[in-house]
């Protein structure tokens, strides 16, 4: 994705792992994830991961925080849902800042709200999940 650059699409379920495919072959190392509860965020996690050959059931890590998966070419996704979180400080205390600054990591963060203002900007990818005008469809956003 290029700095400065937003891409908008109305996607259906099965969609998603169209969209997943365009963004998962960008620079982008850190992809945050927003939108209301049941927007999609966790079902394009779900795509992506499969798109980087993750095999088996992806869940969202809303007790756990992180879920960690091995990819075959060495590199490591974490999966972040900081639903629960309600600071920084929080984040850093669990260690999880060092996931971060991983060299070869992939970062998918729910719910970032409280760390957007602390991720490197020249590596991250935004995408905002809303409800679309009929009840299947969703807008995507990414920048």
């Amino acid at each position: 994705m290029k700095k400065n650059m937003m891409i908008q699409k109305t996607v259906s379920r099965s969609q998603m792992a169209d969209c997943a495919r365009e963004f998962i072959h960008s620079p982008v190392k850190i992809w945050t994830l927003t939108g209301t509860l049941g927007a999609g965020k966790t079902t394009l996690v779900q795509e992506m991961l499969a798109q980087l050959g993750v095999v088996g059931p992806v869940q969202s890590p809303t007790y756990t925080y992180v879920t960690l998966y091995h990819l075959a070419d060495g590199r490591t996704v974490y999966h972040f849902d900081l639903y629960r979180l309600s600071s920084y400080e929080q984040f850093v205390q669990a260690g999880f800042d060092e996931y971060l600054h991983d060299e070869n990591g992939i970062c998918f963060i729910e719910w970032p709200e409280i760390v957007i203002p602390y991720l490197p900007a020249d590596t991250v990818g935004h995408i905002v999940l809303e409800y679309g005008t009929e009840e299947n469809l969703r807008l995507i956003s990414i920048s």
